[in-house]
């Protein structure tokens, strides 16, 4: 049983990987052949805003709660 759910765990995650990047290397590709606008006008505002979201939190942390953290002595 345990094995059983371990294996459909991996296969998802493989299925989503294979999604993700499919997405991912399409998206570059229209970028490339066609352009940035041609881009927003197939995968839409949302798109753009999960791009600005993940720039967002990831140059927060980088920028901001780490060297807090290492000022205040936490790492």
């Amino acid at each position: 049983m345990k094995t059983q759910s371990i294996v459909a765990g991996r296969f998802q995650q493989n299925v989503l990987f294979r999604l993700y990047k499919h997405y991912i290397i399409d998206s570059i590709l229209i970028v490339k052949r066609e352009g940035f606008k041609a881009l927003l006008r197939r995968r839409g505002k949302k798109f753009l805003f999960a791009i600005l979201a993940y720039y967002l939190v990831r140059d927060t942390m980088i920028y901001i709660i780490l060297p807090y953290c290492i000022a205040r002595g936490i790492f």
